[in-house]
């Protein structure tokens, strides 16, 4: 029994490539963090005329939280994504502070570091373990209906057992602290709603510890497992040469998943670096008459914006890859020490689609790395954690390293301190070109003279999942 795929004549479609006289949809695309539909576009003799990516969610946050207290929003925009829900609450509680003029207490901002850093733990978990690792432990051609974690669970029970058991302390220990592990509300303008006493420092420093073995033995099991037994075929599939974009500490350039400097790359490896606040002034953003979603591309370099295969414009690529592409090192050991293996195997930047799964491992080493370090900080049970804040009119813009990329959010407020203007560009709207360039070199290598089966396809979906989406 296979996964059903639909081929269909083209004109049926409310958009099709050039040329083209069939259309493959393959719909939904599984294991992603959205909803998201593929359509690979055949010409006469069966062979890919291009491939399209359609995202089947328009979200519109930017208008309707437009006339709400600033205030409101950081707990409003956590429904953006069910899955990196604190980066959002992060990220609007920068612009709202920006608004409004507040500055941060020191423990405050280790607070708000931290239930970020912590909620990275818990996705890189859940996308190697529970959506990537199927595709390459039971095999890309296996029957999809056992290609998922509970696949893994039957091959593996061990493996299976240490994974749930990580994901479920990681939301555990966020809900216990902060109230509530998805949908939180726990930062405020100014600062955190509560400090941290001397027990809680404890309990979560002690999961933590857990969270970092486990993070060391699941980077051995995917190098032993994983990457080592990957076939060259799969290595290369979608890949494509782009620019990057992430954020870096302006003291040393070292990987930064809360604060800093965005840095730009071109894919030569020269880059510019700029703060938040001049995003606009670096990144543009482009739309398709096919999709919900925008197309940001690099204005900075001044060639416009194209996706063609062999002469991109304008192209960047965000999330795990990206940040570790960007970053001149990294600020804790054992992560650095796996940065330093990969550029010698990789160079820098590495351009690999599939690479991103091996840099979703390292950066999953060093954010248990920093969660043990920020707890050992002495003074994160500081009890001022938060500063007074007064509503006034402003601009903000609130900028955190989300798992699947840099979010940006970026407010005006008026004198009352309500929304006036909001611009969001989230993680995955930054890989929407990317993703859309990486499913057609994958359809093009794969799909020839018509020959199309439900394995291929599954290698196409694997293009995507490398970005997380």
């Amino acid at each position: 029994m296979g996964k059903a795929f639909q081929i269909e004549p083209a004109d049926t479609t409310q958009s099709h490539g050039e040329g083209a006289r069939k259309v493959i949809n393959i719909q939904p695309v599984t294991r992603i963090e959205g909803h998201a539909r593929i359509a690979v576009h055949l010409d006469d003799e069966g062979n890919v005329a291009d491939a399209r990516v359609h995202i089947m969610s328009m979200r519109g946050f930017e208008k309707f939280i437009e006339g709400r207290p600033a205030e409101e929003v950081p707990r409003i925009v956590t429904r953006i994504c069910g899955i990196c829900p604190w980066q959002h609450h992060v990220a609007s509680s920068k612009a709202v502070d920006g608004c409004f003029g507040a500055s941060v207490p020191s423990a405050g901002r280790k607070l708000r570091e931290l239930m970020q850093v912590m909620a990275h733990i818990n996705d890189k978990i859940l996308h190697f373990f529970f959506l990537a690792a199927p595709d390459f432990l039971l095999g890309s051609d296996s029957e999809y209906s056992v290609r998922n974690i509970m696949g893994i669970a039957e091959k593996s029970p061990k493996l299976a057992e240490k994974v749930v058991q990580m994901r479920y302390l990681g939301q555990m220990m966020m809900e216990r602290f902060a109230g509530k592990a998805i949908h939180p509300v726990a930062v405020v303008p100014g600062g955190f709603s509560k400090p941290m006493v001397e027990s809680e420092r404890q309990e979560l420093l002690a999961g933590s510890r857990q969270q970092l073995e486990f993070a060391r033995y699941a980077m051995d099991f995917a190098k032993s497992r994983v990457f080592s037994a990957t076939d060259p075929t799969t290595k290369r599939i979608g890949d494509i040469t782009t620019g990057f974009l992430g954020t870096v500490s302006p003291a040393d350039g070292s990987l930064n998943l809360y604060e800093g400097l965005l840095r730009l790359m071109r894919p030569d490896g020269s880059f510019h670096e700029f703060s938040s606040r001049e995003y606009a002034d670096f990144i543009g953003e482009h739309v398709e008459p096919w999709s919900y979603g925008k197309f940001p591309f690099a204005h900075a370099w001044g060639e416009g914006f194209s996706m063609d295969l062999e002469q991109p414009r304008g192209v960047y690529r965000t999330n795990c890859l990206a940040r570790i592409n960007v970053a001149d090192r990294i600020d804790t050991p054992l992560a650095q020490a796996e940065l330093v293996e990969f550029r010698s195997e990789f160079g820098r930047p590495a351009q690999s689609t599939m690479l991103y799964h091996r840099a979703r491992m390292i950066e999953l080493l060093h954010a248990c790395e920093k969660v043990v370090e920020l707890l050992e900080s002495p003074d994160i049970t500081d009890p001022r954690v938060r500063d007074e804040v007064w509503p006034r009119a402003g601009r903000g813009v609130g900028c955190v390293e989300a798992p699947r990329g840099t979010l940006i959010h970026d407010y005006s407020t008026d004198e009352s301190g309500c929304i006036t203007r909001a611009n969001l560009i989230v993680g995955t709207t930054h890989n929407l070109a990317p993703i859309n360039m990486s499913v057609k070199k994958a359809a093009r290598d794969l799909i020839q003279n018509g020959n199309v089966d439900e394995g291929l396809l599954n290698r196409v979906e694997m293009a995507v999942r490398a970005y997380d989406p």
